[in-house]
């Protein structure tokens, strides 16, 4: 395994992953902020929290970078569609697990049974992330494909 490849490629491939799910908000195609998201777990400070999350959100990315690598050692080849496949189902898994999880572990997000509180007015994404619009699931599936399709592409085997 080339550690210095996944440092590189794992680094570059999170930050195409933060820049289209930005955009992705930006142009109005979903209301999910992501470094919001994660940023607002730590600090009840909007203006830290986006940095907060900006900077969590490239560190796991980079950690999950090297699942892929792991996946494409275990494989013995790196290709942009094996990256792109695994990119697919990690944004489902995101999708489908990671974003309805969301209210139990973040201190000021409401509960999608109970509604908001004083201290949990953060809205839950719900179910595929529905409830920050119908293209949020679009974006965050062609984010992760693209990360993977990256990281498949870009990281050297052998």
């Amino acid at each position: 395994m080339s550690i210095a490849a996944w440092l590189v490629w794992g680094f570059a491939a999170t930050i195409v992953l933060t820049t289209l799910l930005a955009g992705s908000q930006g142009l109005g195609l979903t209301r999910m902020n992501v470094p919001y998201l994660l940023g607002s777990m730590l600090t009840p400070r909007r203006d830290r929290a986006k940095i907060y999350g900006f900077l969590m959100h490239l560190c796991v990315g980079w950690l999950l970078a090297l699942i892929y690598v792991g996946a494409f050692h275990l494989l013995h080849r790196a290709t942009w569609w094996l990256g792109a496949a695994i990119g697919l189902i990690h944004g489902t898994f995101v999708l489908v697990a990671g974003l309805p999880a969301l209210p139990g572990l973040h201190p000021r997000m409401a509960n999608p049974h109970g509604g908001p509180t004083v201290s949990r007015q953060l809205e839950p994404p719900g179910f595929l992330g529905l409830n920050y619009g119908v293209q949020t699931p679009i974006s965050v599936l062609i984010a992760h494909g693209i990360f993977g399709a990256l990281l498949g592409a870009l990281y050297p085997i052998g």
